[in-house]
């Protein structure tokens, strides 16, 4: 994946299966390969639409679970309309064809805006090396998914403003974040000497994404807060903070992420606009589904937003999770705890639970979901959550 301060080998760096990142998957594309992470929804995966841009072929994904490795065909991909040349809006959703895994981890988003300052973990099948010898393995060479740490520096616009024509591209303010790669030492603490952020890495720990890691997530408390995007090395007249005079991911080189939290309408309304059969309008809501055989599918709650809303031109947020009944999480059903976002001119939206298929008969089983915590707005008076139930039908034949 990235390079490391020590070399890949180190167990620190290793992401073992049930562990956590099960959901990042290898991405590959008319013979070009990248990193991207499974998104909440089970069925789509969060990645760099620079991997797809200007060029033709199949798409696959890879995943490397506890239960496996499997590699899932793409239905459909979308990349972000605004992307250009200067990698802004880096971000595409790949659609499978099918559910994910079950095994695989779903993420959620991170939707605040305090990253900067904060650190992350990022996780990739780049390619590896270390930061005094940048990266040394080939495209060719078996894919590896590895972690590091490192820590947001700052709003990449903001690095701009102070380098001005020392960068080439001009990112849009507020879509990308920074970091740096460090070793330890000021020498090499490109933003502490280019921009006045000064720090001086994360000891061991810190990594910097390489040729491969694109589409990679960065993590804040388990949620995607950012997209890799690329790599640079900076310097003036007066600073050179890289080790060395190549770009390859090595000490004193700067790494981009998209920066979710400001894509988070972008990606909700994309999700939401593709989901399969998804009710539009309450007359369509199927509240009894059939579970299947294997696989997950959908069975979708569909929030309408009928009570006071502070502005219509503001975002209004509710707090949702599921809730067992006599179906159970883990077992019958995927459980689920997030925000869902109503945006200005936007009144209802779906909220997808993953059914798990099996052929076992069993008696028809309900589960709940949960929806409270409105911000930006109520309920009515009085009324502090609301809940809806689902039936999932048995279609295995009988069960005495």
């Amino acid at each position: 994946m990235v390079t490391t301060t020590a070399y890949y080998t180190d167990s620190r760096y290793r992401t073992n299966p049930g562990e956590g990142f099960d959901g990042v998957v290898r991405v590959s594309y008319g013979g070009y390969y990248g990193t991207g992470a499974l998104l909440f929804s089970g069925h789509a995966i969060l990645t760099a639409t620079h991997l797809f841009a200007s060029r033709s072929g199949s798409a696959s994904v890879m995943f490397e679970t506890s239960s496996g490795t499997q590699t899932s065909s793409v239905a459909k991909i979308l990349q972000h309309p605004g992307y250009d040349a200067g990698s802004n809006n880096d971000l595409a959703i790949v659609w499978l064809a099918g559910s994910a895994p079950q095994a695989a981890t779903r993420y959620d988003i991170y939707r605040s805006n305090d990253e900067i300052g904060q650190p992350f973990t990022l996780v990739g099948y780049g390619q590896t090396g270390t930061g005094n010898t940048g990266a040394t393995s080939t495209g060719t060479s078996s894919p590896i998914r590895l972690k590091a740490t490192n820590a947001f520096d700052a709003d990449t616009a903001t690095l701009k403003s102070g380098l001005s024509s020392g960068m080439t591209w001009s990112p849009l303010a507020g879509t990308q974040l920074v970091a740096d790669f460090d070793n330890g030492t000021t020498a090499h603490d490109a933003l502490g000497r280019l921009l006045y952020r000064n720090g001086l890495g994360q000891g061991l720990d810190e990594g910097l994404i390489a040729p491969g890691d694109s589409g990679g997530p960065a993590f804040l408390n388990g949620d995607i807060a950012g997209v890799a995007s690329y790599t640079t090395s900076l310097s003036t007249s007066s600073v050179a903070p890289d080790i060395d005079t190549s770009l390859n991911s090595s000490f004193g080189e700067i790494a981009a992420w998209q920066r979710v939290s400001a894509y988070q309408q972008w990606i909700d309304q994309s999700l939401r606009a593709n989901y399969p059969n998804a009710p539009t309008k309450p007359d369509e809501v199927k509240r009894e589904v059939s579970e299947g055989n294997g696989g997950t599918s959908y069975a979708y709650f569909l929030l309408q937003f009928t009570g006071v809303r502070s502005d219509p031109n503001q975002v209004l947020s509710v707090d949702y999770a599921t809730r067992d009944g006599t179906a159970f999480g883990g077992n019958d059903y995927l459980s689920v705890t997030s925000t869902l976002k109503l945006y200005p001119n936007e009144n209802q939206a779906v909220i997808p639970v993953e059914i798990i298929g099996d052929a076992i008969p069993e008696h028809n089983e309900f589960f709940y979901l949960d929806v409270f915590n409105p911000v930006g707005g109520s309920f009515g008076e009085g009324v502090v959550k609301l809940t809806a139930v689902r039936t999932i039908l048995n279609d295995d034949g009988f069960f005495g």
